[in-house]
């Protein structure tokens, strides 16, 4: 199955335990909007690219959507589709009044050059304003895989320069920006520290260490990340200030283990 396939064939097994009229849940699976653009960025040596786009905006029954910006030369529409919808489901378990977006460009961001990244952001950006796809009080998007504080900055700064004469928020259409941007402090952690948090509180379960015969406590285990960017790195760092032991790291291109 596909990762949309898979969402929503969990999302159809968790409605066999909802009573009463079942009619509104075909409306809550399927995203609202998905929009899917094509436009050309020009290469540092001249040459010219079409680079695909993407934005989905799965509810609208709580403004702004909020969802994350991935660049990666392996997004689709349904991967795309799938994330917001398992966005919207997140903040609604959360009561955190937004509805479920995603986004992002098909592009491997390692391959390109900052100036590159720059000109793709910007006009990425201005497609989404065109769309009305983007804006504080509309659509919210955020860091992802393959995207920092550096991307959202870019994209604040072009949807503030083009729009911000009629938006008096126009800098809070992203989240995610460097604190010098108007960010906040602690966002850059935020998701592995939530990974540390789930790690923590499953080892702090009686029952769950019974059934697979360990010990409570993170103190002494030994963990392998895989992947060490943002989110494995500070989900590592924090495992480590428990008492917890990192024996190996696995990368796209490589690995590294050593038991002590």
């Amino acid at each position: 199955l596909s990762f949309l396939e898979n969402t929503e064939l969990y999302f159809n097994e968790a409605c066999k335990f909802i009573d009463g009229d079942k009619s509104i849940l075909n409306v809550i699976k399927a995203p609202n909007v998905s929009i899917v653009f094509n436009f050309p960025l020009v290469r540092d040596n001249g040459n010219l690219e079409v680079v695909t786009g993407y934005r989905v905006q799965h509810s609208q029954h709580y403004l702004p959507c909020k969802g994350g910006t991935r660049y990666s030369d392996h997004i689709d529409l349904e991967e795309t589709q799938a994330l917001a919808t398992l966005m919207t489901f997140k903040l609604s378990v959360h009561s955190i009044p937004f509805g479920g977006a995603k986004g992002g460009l098909k592009l491997d961001p390692s391959k390109y050059s900052i100036h590159e990244l720059a000109r793709a952001t910007r006009r990425y950006t201005i497609e989404m304003a065109k769309k009305n796809m983007i804006g504080s009080g509309i659509d919210v998007p955020g860091p992802d895989l393959g995207t920092d504080s550096r991307i959202m900055n870019w994209m604040k700064d072009t949807f503030s320069t083009y729009y911000g004469e009629r938006d008096l928020f126009s800098s809070g259409c992203v989240t995610g920006k460097s604190i010098e941007q108007g960010g906040i402090d602690g966002r850059a952690e935020s998701t592995g520290l939530g990974v540390y948090y789930g790690i923590r509180e499953t080892f702090e379960n009686d029952k769950i260490c019974q059934k697979i015969s360990v010990s409570k406590g993170l103190k002494g285990k030994s963990y392998i990340i895989q992947g060490l960017g943002n989110v494995g790195y500070w989900a590592a760092h924090f495992l480590k200030k428990s008492g917890a032991k990192l024996v190996g790291v696995a990368e796209w291109n490589s690995s590294v283990f050593n038991a002590e």
